[in-house]
């Protein structure tokens, strides 16, 4: 394979770009000045947690705005079921087991896991630490192109040496090597890539205008802008007055008894009912809403094409326990639909799409060549190795069918197992590496999982796995390895403990969010302004 530098690679991205943009201007471009690109990038938001994907609790007006002048991806998927890798796969094009990220960084591997104290049976596998700045990122290869570069929000693919600025971003506001917002949703942030607001401001909001800042003092040229909300990240946390409208609504629908049920590790959550996730979120559409009337403002909504996504599925289990995927099967961490399908819209506005569906299995890594070729741009399949663009599909065309593979060998905080994944068609197979099993599901007809048919189908079974390892193994992919400390006692002994109190800690806390005296601290963490 060819490898450039990338002082060459801007010379040859630029060479391109002159050859065949006459060709590509006609199909894609409405007028002779190139295109602005908006990517949005949402934080742990399942991929049935918009009014537009058919959420019934959470209200998403500006969101659902995008979906209805774009193409909604019906089956859009996350590169990973947890964030780091999957954010390293949008920058790069690269799956996971090919960049390397194969969990959020920070994540304990190898015999540190020992110290989580869950007694597991495996050792998770090593991984990168840092997205490699030898890769040429897709907002390189727009600048290498005459974009100005922005970014704001949540990074984690990195520290020192690895910030957005050192993958071809001219700004960046608010990324640094962290995974969730330090200080909160509400300033003081307690983040040294972002000043603090006045005291109370909503860190979504303040996103958003950075990026609406930004917008205006470039919009003489071209420019690609990534909003990555740390929303809906925990710590989860809205307004008195938001909360209270979720929870008269959850009231109104009708609360459940019970709201979960026990996956292997940890409970998983069965219900949309939790009222301080359901003020983030609109507090994030909010956020999404103030973007988008800028650029109605600015003059610039016709010519910039804007994509809202997620980074993985929605947390059921883990972390704050927030959401539910249903029908999908547990959320984010795990090897099931509900970790892995993600919102997938894109909007182009030239393009005149309205409100239009796409069934078409597609990934994060697609996003790279796709914005590249919707914006006239030559594509780099040495670089975006793992995409495909779905500019056809934007044509009323089709786009070669292929397989999707996930590779996560680790735990994670959320309940999902060491395994590997590949959907070829209708057909899913999970690879697990405790035991060596392998499920397999028809999701054409069984979306929830439900239906196991590896016994059914054995030659489907061999096909499959063969080509999933035959990828791993090209990529030199790292597995995980037996922990010979390994109790099965200890970990039966850990595990009950989570039925029992963990469970009971959970149901409790829930009805807690539901009832008129909730109040999780004197000033709603921080939202309400207080003077000194």
């Amino acid at each position: 394979m060819i490898h450039f530098s990338k002082s060459l690679l801007g010379i040859f991205f630029l060479t391109s770009f002159i050859a065949c943009k006459t060709e590509q201007k006609k199909t894609y471009q409405s007028t002779d000045k190139a295109p602005n690109v908006l990517l949005i990038i949402a934080d742990d938001l399942g991929a049935h947690d918009l009014s537009t994907t058919n959420s019934k609790y959470y209200e998403t007006p500006h969101i659902d705005q995008i979906a209805s002048k774009g193409i909604q991806f019906d089956q859009g998927y996350a590169s990973c079921q947890v964030c780091s890798p999957s954010r390293a796969s949008i920058m790069t094009g690269k799956s996971p087991a090919r960049h390397g990220i194969t969990d959020w960084i920070g994540a304990k591997e190898g015999e540190k896991w020992r110290k989580e104290k869950r007694f597991n049976q495996l050792l998770p596998a090593y991984y990168q630490h840092q997205l490699d700045t030898n890769y040429i990122t897709m907002p390189e290869a727009f600048k290498a192109n005459g974009y100005t570069t922005f970014f704001a929000g949540k990074w984690h693919v990195g520290g020192e040496g690895s910030l957005p600025e050192d993958h071809g971003f001219d700004i960046n506001k608010g990324g640094f090597h962290a995974g969730s917002p330090r200080g909160g949703y509400f300033s003081p942030y307690k983040n040294p890539k972002l000043e603090d607001g006045p005291k109370g401001e909503n860190l979504s909001s303040r996103l958003a205008q950075e990026t609406l800042d930004f917008m205006r003092d470039h919009k003489g040229k071209p420019f690609f802008a990534c909003l990555s909300f740390y929303a809906v990240h925990g710590p989860i946390q809205t307004t008195e007055e938001k909360w209270r409208k979720y929870k008269n609504k959850a009231v109104a629908q009708g609360v459940e008894d019970a709201g979960y049920e026990m996956g292997k590790f940890l409970p998983i959550r069965q219900h949309q009912d939790n009222p301080v996730y359901a003020g983030l979120v609109e507090s994030m559409d909010d956020a999404v809403g103030k973007v988008l009337e800028g650029l109605e403002e600015l003059g610039l909504s016709e010519n910039t094409i804007v994509v809202f996504t997620g980074d993985n599925g929605g947390v059921a289990a883990g972390d704050a326990f927030s959401t539910s995927n249903y029908p999908l099967r547990g959320g984010k961490g795990y090897q099931f639909e509900g970790g892995l399908r993600t919102p997938y819209i894109i909007k182009v506005p030239w393009l005149k799409h309205s409100n239009k569906h796409s069934n078409v299995p597609v990934t994060h890594t697609d996003f790279y060549p796709t914005l590249l070729e919707l914006s006239g741009l030559p594509l780099h399949p040495e670089q975006h190795q793992d995409g495909v663009s779905l500019a056809p599909i934007f044509r009323g065309e089709n786009i070669e069918d292929r397989s999707i593979v996930w590779h996560y060998p680790h735990y994670g905080n959320q309940g999902g197992e060491p395994s590997s994944v590949i959907r070829s068609g209708k057909w899913k197979l999970i690879h697990y590496y405790e035991d060596n099993r392998e499920e397999l599901y028809n999701l054409n007809e069984d979306v929830q999982e439900k239906h196991n048919l590896a016994g059914e189908y054995p030659n489907i079974v061999k096909k499959l796995s063969d080509d999933l390892f035959t990828y791993l193994n090209d990529l030199g992919a790292k597995y995980p390895e037996r922990d010979d400390t390994w109790s099965e006692e200890k970990e039966e002994r850990y595990l009950e403990n989570v039925r029992t109190k963990k469970m009971k800690a959970l149901e409790k806390k829930r009805m807690e969010m539901l009832g008129d005296e909730f109040q999780p601290n004197a000033d709603w963490w921080g939202s309400q302004r207080i003077v000194d």
